[in-house]
């Protein structure tokens, strides 16, 4: 499919999985994909570890499901009214996690195009993400962004060493099919906005 069709196909994934696992050639091609993104001083600040040890996923699962306990506890009761059926990942449902991290030190001191703007370092991690994600969506594989966690459990869970910080946990695997549309709309928590509403001319307020 064209860049624009995986675009408008992509979709956050929680409750599609097939429950197979994505073969090792396609993971490798969409890590390949991943690897390709532009990033700032070509410092390529990003590691995939990939996670599919089932006792690993179960167990990160459960943290998850404790923090969206907490959201789902600090809303007001209408907002937590709609967001209770809402699926927010499906970590043991797709088999295989990917944990894309960032290392701020990768490419040294003196990072080209990162002095006066030091997130275009973690912008270039997240890059890599998208181009992880229209790869997956290209190949019929889903994927869902899990943000639902405390960083440090999950730097501990995978050995992140001192100084790496994650950046997703990413949920991967075959689907049954893309929803036509995104779950935040379906389940009414919240609609997209018009592309014009994004669009200004030549100052915010032009």
């Amino acid at each position: 499919m064209s860049v624009y069709e995986a675009i408008q196909r992509r979709r956050d994934v929680r409750a599609e999985f097939t429950g197979e696992l994505v073969d090792d050639a396609t993971l490798w091609r969409m890590l390949g994909a991943a690897h390709r993104a532009p990033s700032v001083g070509n410092s390529q600040p990003w590691d995939f570890v990939v996670v599919r040890n089932p006792a690993t996923l179960r167990n990160f699962a459960d943290h998850v499901a404790g923090k969206r306990g907490e959201f789902r506890d600090a809303l007001p009761p209408e907002r937590a009214a709609t967001f209770e059926p809402i699926k927010i990942e499906g970590i043991t449902e797709s088999g295989t996690g990917i944990v894309v991290s960032y290392d701020h030190d990768r490419g040294g001191p003196q990072v080209l195009g990162r002095a006066t703007v030091p997130e275009t370092g973690i912008y270039s991690a997240v890059l890599a993400i998208q181009n992880l994600w229209l790869a997956a969506t290209a190949e019929g594989v889903g994927v869902g962004w899990v943000s639902f966690y405390d960083p440090e459990f999950l730097a501990e869970l995978v050995g992140l060493p001192h100084g790496i910080h994650p950046v997703a946990w990413l949920c991967v695997g075959p689907v049954h099919e893309f929803q036509q549309v995104p779950d935040l709309e379906r389940f009414g928590w919240r609609a997209g906005r018009p592309l014009p509403d994004a669009v200004h001319q030549e100052t915010y307020r032009g």
